[in-house]
C-alpha cells in the first residue's frame, strides 16, 4: 500500500525523496512525511494530504540540507489520516526514525507491554509501536540497532517493509521486509530504497529485490544483507529495463488516459516473441518446464483480486472452451481462508498486476503447501509473486501508475489467451485449421483496439449526458459477463457512482426492480453465441423505460433500433471480444470521472498495490 523512499549518498537527499514520493503517490496519498539527519539533528516533517502539501510545508523550514533521508506516502490502516499518524515516526528518545509499509498484527499486545514500561504513544499507528519496540530491545539488551531490529523481527507478527535512521550513525540506513516490497537501487557511492523501482530508475538501473526475512544495512556507502537468522546473503543485482518516459504522463492529462491509449502497444508487446501466426508458432516460455503438468492437470484454479479476478473469469471461459479442463476462479482473499481442497494434480494460476498483492501471495503459499503447481501472471519484474511461483509469464504491459487498472487487464487476458490456445492445441482439442485461424485473428487485436479508441469523442458525449447518474447497471453474457463486471468496477473506482455488473440473464432475478427512466443500463451486446438472448434482455429494459447504452459489433442494426446510444466496436472471434469491448467502458468511466471533478489517477480510499489484508 504505502510508498517508501530513502536515500544515502552524496546528493541532497530531500529533492530525491520528494520526487520519489510523487512517483509513489499512487500507492497511498492520505499523508506524507520525511526525516532528515544533519548537524541540527534528526528532524521529522509530515503533513496530512498529498505530497504537494508536504512540499509546501517544507518551504517554511530552513536547514533541510542532508545527505541521508527517508520519506513515506501513506495509505491509512491504523489511525485516520492526519499529521500525527503520518510517517516517519520517532522512537521514544527521538534518536531513531522509521517508515513502515504493512500491518503489525500483534501491535496491541506490544503496545500494552510498552505502556506498562512507561512508554507514551502519540499516534494511533502500529508503526509507532514498532519503532518503540525496537528501541526497547536496543536499550534492554545493550546491543546495536541492527541487532535490535533483528530481534524485534522475531517477535512481530504481520507484514512490513521498514527503513530506519539513527542519529548516532549519521551515514546508516537499516531496512527489512516481510510481505511488503522493498527495492534497493545501487548507484556510484549512493543507495536508494523504495517500494518499487519508479523512484530509482532516474538515477540507476541496478537494483536488488530484498527478500522476505532479510535485513539490509547500508553503512559508510557499503551494503550488507543478512537474514533475520543473522546469515549473510549475496544478492543478485538486476538490470532494470524500464525507461523513465514510461512513468511520465507523456502529454496526457492523466496516467489513466495514457494507459488506456497504450493498450494497442501493450497487447502487442505481450504477444511479441510469443506469437507468429504465419508460421503457426506460439510459445509461452514460462510453461516450457511445466507443460506436461499443465496438460495433465485435473483442474485449473485461478486466484486473484479485483480487476485481475475479472481477467481470471475471462480465462475460465478460454480454458474450458479451448482446452476442455475444468476451471475454478477464486477470490484470493476467500480462497486462503476456506480450507480449499487442493492436490498435486491441480494447476494454480495466480494473477496480479503488481505481483505484490498480499492475499494472492498467501493463496500461493497455501496452494504450494498442498503440492499444487503454481504459475504466476504479473507485470512487475522481480516482484514477490514472480519469485514465489514455480513458473510464470510477465505481461510486459509496462508501468501502470493509474490506480484503476486498464492496460494491465487487457495484457493479462492476452497472456491467458495465449496459454489457453497453447494448452488446447497441445491437448488436441483445437484442430490445426481452427488453430491457425485463431492465431491470425489474435494478431489483429492490437489494430482493432486502436480502432476502438477512435470512439473517444462519442464516449465524451455519452459521459456528458450521464455524469450525474446515481446508479449504473452493466450487463453481459458469456465472455462479456466479466467485461460487465470490469466496466462497473471502473465506474465505481474513479467516479464514485454506484454501479453493478451482472450476467444479463440474472437481471430478471432481482436487479430489474431498479430499472426506471433514470437508470442507465450498459449492455455489451456484440455478435456472438448469446447475441439473441442479450437482445431479449435489452427489450426487457426498454419496456421499463431504462436508458440503454449498448456496445455492439460494427454494422449492427438490430440493437441500434432499441438503444439510446450505440457504440460500435470491430468484429472479432467471440473469445477475443473482451480485449476490445472493455475499451469503450474504460473511456466512459474516465470521462464521467473527469466531468465530476474526481481525482482520476488517485481515487479516494484506494491504493494501487494492496500489500496488506
Amino acid at each position: 500500500m504505502c510508498g517508501i523512499v530513502a536515500y544515502v549518498g552524496q546528493k541532497e537527499a530531500l529533492p530525491v525523496i520528494i520526487k520519489g514520493l510523487k512517483r509513489l503517490e499512487y500507492r497511498g496519498y492520505d499523508s506524507a512525511g520525511v526525516a532528515l539527519l544533519n548537524e541540527s539533528g534528526l528532524s521529522i516533517y509530515k503533513k496530512k494530504g498529498k505530497v504537494s502539501e508536504l512540499e509546501a510545508h517544507l518551504d517554511t523550514f530552513s536547514s533541510l540540507n542532508s545527505k541521508i533521508g527517508i520519506g513515506h506516502t501513506r495509505w491509512a490502516t491504523h489511525g485516520e489520516p492526519n499529521d500525527v499518524n503520518a510517517h516517519p515516526h520517532y522512537s521514544a528518545s527521538e534518536k531513531f526514525a522509521m517508515i513502515h509499509n504493512g500491518i503489525i498484527e500483534n501491535y496491541e499486545v506490544l503496545k500494552t507491554d510498552l505502556q506498562n514500561k512507561g512508554y507514551v504513544f502519540h499516534s494511533e499507528t502500529d508503526s509507532e509501536v514498532f519503532i518503540k519496540f525496537i528501541e526497547d530491545i536496543h536499550r534492554n539488551n545493550d546491543c546495536s540497532l541492527e541487532e535490535a531490529v533483528r530481534l524485534a523481527l522475531h517477535k512481530v507478527v504481520g507484514a512490513y517493509a521498514i527503513v530506519i535512521m539513527n542519529i548516532e550513525e549519521p551515514d546508516t540506513l537499516i531496512a527489512a521486509r516481510k510481505g511488503s516490497p522493498l527495492v534497493i537501487g545501487v548507484g556510484e557511492d549512493e543507495y536508494f530504497l523504495a517500494s518499487d523501482a519508479t523512484p530509482i530508475i532516474e538515477y540507476t538501473n541496478k537494483v536488488i529485490y530484498l527478500d522476505d526475512y532479510e535485513i539490509a544495512v547500508i553503512r559508510q556507502n557499503q551494503l550488507q544483507i543478512k537474514t533475520i537468522e543473522n546469515v549473510e546473503t549475496h544478492p543478485y543485482i538486476n538490470q532494470l529495463e524500464m525507461e523513465l518516459e514510461a512513468i511520465e504522463k507523456g502529454g496526457y492529462d492523466h496516467f489513466m488516459l495514457k494507459e488506456i491509449y497504450e493498450q494497442p502497444r501493450s497487447i502487442a508487446d505481450c504477444m511479441r516473441g510469443r506469437l507468429d501466426a504465419s508460421s503457426g508458432r506460439l510459445v509461452v516460455g514460462g510453461l516450457r518446464d511445466y507443460m506436461n503438468k499443465f496438460q495433465n492437470a485435473q483442474r485449473i484454479i485461478i486466484t486473484a483480486c479485483g480487476t485481475s479476478w475479472h481477467a481470471g473469469l475471462v480465462a475460465e471461459y478460454l480454458f474450458e472452451e479451448f482446452a476442455r479442463i475444468p476451471v475454478e476462479v477464486e477470490y484470493a482473499s476467500e480462497f486462503r481462508y476456506r480450507n480449499p481442497v487442493l492436490n498435486e494434480n491441480d494447476f494454480v494460476i495466480a494473477i496480479s498486476q503488481s505481483g505484490e498483492t498480499a492475499d494472492t501471495l498467501a493463496a500461493i503459499e497455501l496452494a504450494k503447501s498442498k503440492g499444487a503447481t503454481i504459475f504466476g501472471v504479473c507485470n512487475v519484474v522481480g516482484s514477490s509473486i514472480a519469485r514465489a511461483t514455480h513458473a510464470g509469464s510477465y505481461t510486459h504491459a509496462g508501468p501502470e501508475i493509474g490506480v484503476a487498472s486498464t492496460k494491465a487487464f487487457t495484457a493479462q487476458i492476452s497472456v491467458l489467451t495465449l496459454m489457453a490456445l497453447k494448452l488446447g492445441y497441445q491437448r488436441g482439442m483445437i484442430a490445426e485449421t481452427r488453430y491457425m485461424e485463431l492465431l491470425h485473428e489474435l494478431e489483429t487485436i492490437p489494430g482493432k483496439v486502436e480502432r476502438a479508441l477512435q470512439l473517444n469523442e462519442q464516449l465524451i458525449k455519452i459521459a456528458e449526458i450521464y455524469k450525474d447518474a446515481r446508479n449504473f447497471l452493466y450487463l453481459g453474457r458469456g465472455y462479456n459477463f466479466p467485461v460487465a463486471l470490469e466496466g462497473a468496477l471502473k465506474l465505481k473506482e474513479i467516479s464514485y457512482i454506484h454501479a453493478e455488473g451482472y450476467p444479463a440473464a440474472e437481471m430478471k432475478h432481482g436487479p430489474i426492480a431498479l430499472i426506471d427512466e433514470e437508470m442507465p443500463v450498459v449492455f455489451i451486446a456484440t455478435k456472438d453465441s448469446s447475441y439473441e438472448k442479450v437482445v431479449s434482455n435489452i427489450q426487457e429494459v426498454k419496456a421499463r423505460k431504462g436508458k440503454i447504452i449498448a456496445v455492439v459489433t460494427e454494422g449492427d442494426t438490430t440493437v441500434k433500433n432499441m438503444a439510446d446510444h450505440v457504440i460500435e466496436v470491430p468484429s472479432t472471434e467471440e473469445a477475443f471480444v473482451p480485449l476490445i469491448s472493455v475499451v469503450p467502458l474504460q473511456l466512459l468511466s474516465y470521462h464521467i470521472a473527469v466531468m465530476r471533478g474526481c481525482n482520476v489517477d488517485q481515487p479516494r480510499n484506494l491504493a494501487k498495490s494492496v500489500t496488506v489484508e
